[in-house]
């Protein structure tokens, strides 16, 4: 998870000498807040439709499978990934979502949102990692550290903008002012084309082409079965980030008909991203990466299996910090593990990020149908105890089971 901290270190260092840099962050950033409060309405628009939870869950998943299939087909298709080009066909296909989203009135037309959805993330990542690579010359991890802080100081701020425009229903306003922030998105990004408009600097494709799948597949397989505890701790965090952006919005408007704050609920979650930046390097140096995370998410999610016991929204709200706060810290931890390996084994790259990518993907698939069908089954507050009760259980055997030392340097392409 990004964090202000590594924005306010290479700021510090480099100062305004990448222009384009910070127009792209500036453009992420209003992106990323259109997107944010769509994200926040989608699962309201949804149920507010008469459609169950469960079937919500299944809709919103559909987004990542979707994710998956484009960035197999667009990634053998793409011969030009220029940045300029394909955050063009990002901004233009997110033009097109909310409005599919607004007037949609059977489960296929969610089904094609949800897959513009999926389509328009895919862009995003593949002309975030072309522009890095063309126009930042070195610590291209700097780079992403930029683009990252302003993209989760935008998920921080899009729930709050979204709560308040929300009445009883969803109605057009939180569509409209997506729309506005999109409006100012596109003028960065006219500008970034302006100023980056000579620049045609060859780099490495933003997509892999692997020479031979079942070559792949195989190395895939190897690999995966010695970081398996590291891929299944991926999973486990992206099922939790799915289960807060598929039912928190739903439980923060009950919460804000029982009291004024209890918009926030959503807010909670999403700001200790930006706080533990601050000293997470200090903890994983002491405890090392992998206990970082696993006792992370332990303690987190322990103290997010005790939601169902409390009523006051104050209270639930502040007990979500707490649990956020530390499963915040896993992300950065195991990031940086998945870092190392890469270090250690720079030919195995792709390897590691596809198979990263893959658990990830997977994660957002069960995540949202999960959390749709316990919602329907148990409510809210119950169903993020359980999610709590699965990721404090899921912690503790991993701790048990992945080895102190893990040594992928035997494979070769």
């Amino acid at each position: 998870m990004p964090n202000i901290s590594h924005l306010y270190k290479h700021f510090k260092k480099y100062g305004l000498k990448n222009q384009p840099l910070y127009l792209v962050s500036l453009m992420i950033f209003f992106w990323v807040l259109f997107d944010g409060i769509i994200s926040f309405i989608s699962p309201l628009v949804i149920t507010e439709m008469g459609l169950s939870e469960t079937m919500m869950g299944i809709i919103i998943g559909s987004s990542s499978v979707a994710g998956a299939l484009f960035d197999f087909i667009l990634c053998r298709i793409l011969s030009n990934t220029n940045f300029r080009r394909i955050y063009l066909f990002m901004l233009a296909i997110s033009c097109f979502y909310p409005l599919i989203l607004w007037q949609a009135k059977t489960i296929w037309i969610y089904l094609i949102a949800m897959a513009l959805w999926g389509l328009y993330y895919d862009f995003y990542h593949i002309a975030t990692f072309d522009f890095v690579s063309r126009e930042i010359e070195d610590e291209h991890s700097s780079g992403f550290g930029v683009l990252s802080a302003f993209s989760s100081l935008g998920y921080l701020i899009a729930p709050i903008i979204a709560g308040l425009l929300i009445g009883k229903t969803v109605n057009f306003k939180p569509f409209v002012m997506a729309w506005i922030f999109l409006s100012i998105a596109i003028v960065f990004y006219l500008l970034v084309v302006l100023l980056t408009a000579k620049n045609n600097r060859h780099v490495q494709q933003a997509c892999y082409h692997p020479l031979n799948f079942m070559k792949e597949y195989r190395l895939w397989k190897k690999i995966g079965k010695l970081i398996l505890p590291i891929l299944f701790l991926t999973f486990i965090l992206n099922i939790n980030d799915a289960f807060f952006w598929t039912i928190g919005p739903l439980l923060s408007e009950e919460l804000s008909e029982m009291h004024g704050l209890g918009s926030l609920f959503m807010v909670a979650y999403t700001l200790p991203a930006l706080i533990v930046g601050w000293f997470i390097g200090g903890i994983t140096k002491k405890f090392g990466q992998k206990k970082t995370a696993f006792y992370s998410l332990f303690l987190g999610s322990l103290i997010l299996s005790t939601l169902f016991l409390v009523k006051e929204p104050i209270i639930l709200i502040a007990i979500n910090f707490i649990a956020s706060f530390f499963i915040s810290l896993a992300w950065p931890a195991i990031n940086g593990a998945y870092s190392d390996y890469i270090s250690e084994t720079p030919h195995l790259g792709k390897e590691i990020e596809t198979l990263q990518d893959s658990f990830a993907n997977i994660g957002y698939v069960v995540g949202p149908i999960a959390a749709g069908f316990l919602g329907d089954h148990l409510g809210h507050t119950a169903t993020f105890s359980i999610l709590g009760l699965v990721g404090a259980i899921t912690a503790f055997a991993l701790l048990k089971v992945t080895p102190s030392k893990i040594n992928i340097k035997f494979a070769r392409r």
